[in-house]
């Protein structure tokens, strides 16, 4: 036996049947499943650019013969 709550829903979800109309393309199920193999394939993506990104190397090494001053440094000096 139906309960009241599950009598009245089904009496609105049938309405709203009736009201929708028949020449209105709506996306059904082929959107849910493009859209949501889309959000599947963004959160891969994301996944795998965070896993590089954790493998890159930040710190940049000397160059050969530099003094370690930069471009201020010489600049001041070459001044006093």
């Amino acid at each position: 036996m139906m309960s009241a709550t599950t009598s009245l829903a089904a009496t609105h979800v049938v309405t709203l049947a009736k009201d929708l109309d028949q020449n209105k393309v709506t996306p059904g199920v082929l959107g849910f499943i493009v859209f949501a193999v889309i959000g599947g394939a963004v959160w891969l993506l994301m996944k795998s650019m965070n896993k590089h990104m954790k493998r890159v190397n930040f710190e940049e090494a000397p160059e050969p013969g530099a003094s370690g001053e930069g471009p201020v440094g010489k600049i001041g000096n070459s001044a006093a």
